[in-house]
């Protein structure tokens, strides 16, 4: 069986994911979901969520999946290329973005994220792609190290 680290995830959240509202309820490194409640500061001019709010979600569901899967060969995962699809605009309610690995390589990683309505409707998808480094590499001047 897999061990879930949501709970561990979400005791921690700070920065961008604490400022979005993001709740992680699975994170494996083989499947990564969470929820977010929309809220003003989800909005952009026109009163629909910002296409920001979808990149961002997508790429974070990707990259702890990732992250997860890297940290079993003591490897860290920085994200190289974001693709998301916006394919309805929505304003209210709750968003999950889910997503799941298309390819798990010693190097590179690629993980595919979608974000549903509250009905299951499917609101925007994204493809990110990851480079795996090791633990110690460096990374805009600092060591990163594989969080335990």
């Amino acid at each position: 069986m897999t061990e879930d680290f949501a709970a561990v995830i979400n005791s921690s959240l700070g920065g961008w994911n604490r400022a979005m509202g993001l709740s992680f309820t699975r994170a494996t490194a083989e499947e990564v979901s969470a929820e977010l409640s929309v809220g003003p500061e989800h909005l952009q001019p026109y009163g629909i969520i910002h296409g920001g709010v979808y990149a961002g979600i997508i790429e974070t569901v990707c990259s702890t999946g990732a992250a997860l899967a890297a940290a079993r060969n003591g490897q860290v995962v920085v994200g190289v290329e974001n693709h998301s699809t916006f394919l309805r605009a929505t304003r209210a309610g709750k968003l999950t973005v889910s997503a799941k690995p298309l390819t798990r390589g010693r190097r590179t990683q690629v993980w595919d994220g979608r974000v549903t309505d509250e009905t299951g409707t499917l609101i925007a998808t994204g493809r990110v792609r990851l480079i795996c480094m090791d633990g110690g590499s460096e990374l805009a001047g600092e060591r990163v190290s594989v969080r335990g």
